[in-house]
């Protein structure tokens, strides 16, 4: 990747341009042109092939993307939200199916991964948790992003792990809703009507002040920065939180599911 990343750094240099220029002519973020030029960062095929037609390199970037060593070519899926993550400003989080990376626990991450198909080594789910646990320090800084969640109630019902982790998850769930500059919101069972149908979403704010969103799927993941789709998302935020449970009857409901045990 450093390789790669030198190339590109050498060309934008020979074509005159900034990380930011090159950033904005390539439709990215000038985080993402830094972390790649820098090697922290897989060059995608599809940007190396974009970049390529602007800096008029002949193909070299793609070239040298598709003959990366295979260790370089896994796929690097969320790398770009990563960056975004520990930068927001704000951060709006819709999810239906497991928790937000945000708060989960050492061992419901465990679980998670442990939950792969293919099945992976423990020793590549230590580092997975390793990683994710380094992100929940991001609601413990001094001066946190300004964070929205809005969980499905399905989510805190899977005992996924055992009972023991949905012990655990539902006390740090408790612990997280008095967090400062945090709104958890359960989307409780028998809804009428449900804004988020189409599946699970982040909204957040960079902070040079543009909002962007990120979704997944099964085997891969989007930066959406197009205004017009980032609004139909925010649109469709503002009303999930009109239907799930607010704040307080969020807590309430922790309450009696942890006075269940």
């Amino acid at each position: 990747m450093k390789l790669v990343g030198a190339l590109v750094a050498r060309f934008r240099i020979a074509a005159e341009m900034t990380q930011r220029q090159l950033a904005e002519e390539t439709c990215t973020q000038p985080e993402t042109i830094a972390s790649v030029e820098q090697g922290r960062r897989a060059l995608q095929l599809p940007l190396a092939r974009r970049m390529d037609d602007l800096l008029d390199t002949k193909g070299a970037l793609a070239t040298a993307v598709e003959n990366l060593p295979e260790v370089d070519l896994i796929p690097a899926w969320a790398e770009e939200y990563l960056d975004l993550e520990r930068e927001a400003l704000t951060l709006s989080w819709f999810e239906n199916q497991v928790l937000p990376g945000l708060l989960q626990t050492e061992s419901y991450a465990r679980a998670v991964f442990r939950s792969k198909v293919p099945v992976i080594s423990e020793e590549d789910i230590d580092a997975q948790v390793a990683s994710r646990l380094e992100r929940v320090a991001i609601l413990h800084r001094s001066a946190p992003p300004t964070t929205s969640f809005i969980i499905s109630e399905a989510i805190l019902r899977d005992r996924l792990g055992g009972d023991e982790v949905y012990a655990e998850t539902l006390r740090h769930l408790r612990a997280c809703s008095d967090l400062p500059g945090i709104a958890l919101q359960i989307m409780p069972f028998g809804q009428r009507t449900h804004a988020g149908l189409d599946g699970p979403f982040i909204l957040l704010e960079t902070p040079d002040y543009q909002r962007l969103a990120y979704t997944e799927t099964q085997r891969g993941s989007r930066i959406v920065s197009d205004p017009d789709e980032v609004s139909i998302l925010a649109q469709k935020y503002a009303m999930l939180r009109t239907q799930a449970l607010n704040t307080e009857e969020t807590r309430a409901l922790l309450d009696r599911l942890l006075g269940e045990l």
